[in-house]
């Protein structure tokens, strides 16, 4: 008798995504932090100088090194991503002052937003603020440069996996069920690819043990998410992403020649109904 060795279909779920030119809103980051929308788009978020000033002073901080974590490419600051508490946030502090070095002597786009929510959700009783333990606290972004080559520059995965089984050490652990956000700047663009893709299916996490993604929901197989449903964001410098990091998601190659392809992220969401924390 064959057994059946197709594993579940992965379930599909409707994507959300809300795109338009300017600035960007308190009301629509709530928006994607409670599951309202799945993802945001703004074009021209911020302005090519700061973008470019930002770019340079990445490509040139003495705080830039390689990624030792099994993702290709080049970062200033520090990550959560398969370490522990105690050496991510003694990684923040050391990383601190190159990471304020990216904004030197310009206005900074994400610490902007970061104290524009806090106000809007001190008015409605709920905490902002940045992630922290015994050993230190969170920054409040880094910079990221892909280097992969192929169909994808960053295969596809899912942010939840890796804060659900962060540690017990980990107040972000309490985050991963509710809406982990991410939000992403992007300072520098190549002229073609590297663009975020976004497919209908947000995990559960026997869907992640499927895949042995279950603790770090990287990286899906092709043939996996295959016959899902997606949609592409095409990406320009001074444009802002923020979305769901649940769902699936990755971003397209692009050719070698031309401008990098360089971000500011962070990631941010209901620890509890009072208390939104923000980490990298």
């Amino acid at each position: 008798m064959a057994t059946n060795q197709v594993a579940q279909p992965p379930a599909i779920s409707p994507l959300t995504i809300k795109e338009r030119t300017g600035s960007i809103s308190t009301a629509e980051i709530i928006s994607v932090l409670k599951g309202e929308i799945t993802a945001l788009h703004i074009k021209q978020g911020f302005s090519t100088e700061v973008a470019e000033e930002i770019t340079t002073n990445f490509v040139s901080s003495p705080g830039l090194k390689e990624r030792k974590d099994g993702v290709p490419g080049q970062y200033v600051g520090a990550s959560h991503y398969r370490k522990d508490a105690a050496t991510y946030f003694a990684e923040s502090k050391h990383a601190k002052p190159f990471v304020d070095a990216l904004f030197e002597n310009l206005v900074d786009p994400v610490r902007g937003i970061f104290d524009a929510l806090k106000r809007e959700l001190h008015n409605q009783g709920i905490e902002l603020r940045l992630a922290r333990s015994e050993h230190g606290q969170a920054n409040v972004c880094r910079a990221l440069s892909w280097s992969g080559s192929g169909t994808f520059s960053l295969d596809p995965h899912d942010d939840v996996a890796q804060v659900l089984r962060a540690g017990n050490d980990y107040e972000i652990s309490a985050v991963a069920h509710n809406t982990v956000a991410a939000l992403n700047f992007y300072p520098s663009m190549p002229d073609e690819g590297g663009n975020l893709r976004l497919w209908s299916h947000k995990p559960t996490v026997a869907d992640r043990k499927s895949q042995g993604v279950e603790t770090t929901g990287y990286p899906y197989s092709a043939a996996y998410i295959e016959a899902v449903p997606s949609r592409e964001i095409q990406l320009k410098a001074g444009d802002i992403a923020l979305l769901d990091g649940g769902f699936v998601h990755g971003v397209t190659g692009h050719s070698g020649n031309g401008k990098r392809r360089v971000l500011l992220n962070s990631f941010f969401g209901f620890a509890r109904p009072d208390l939104v924390l923000w980490w990298t």
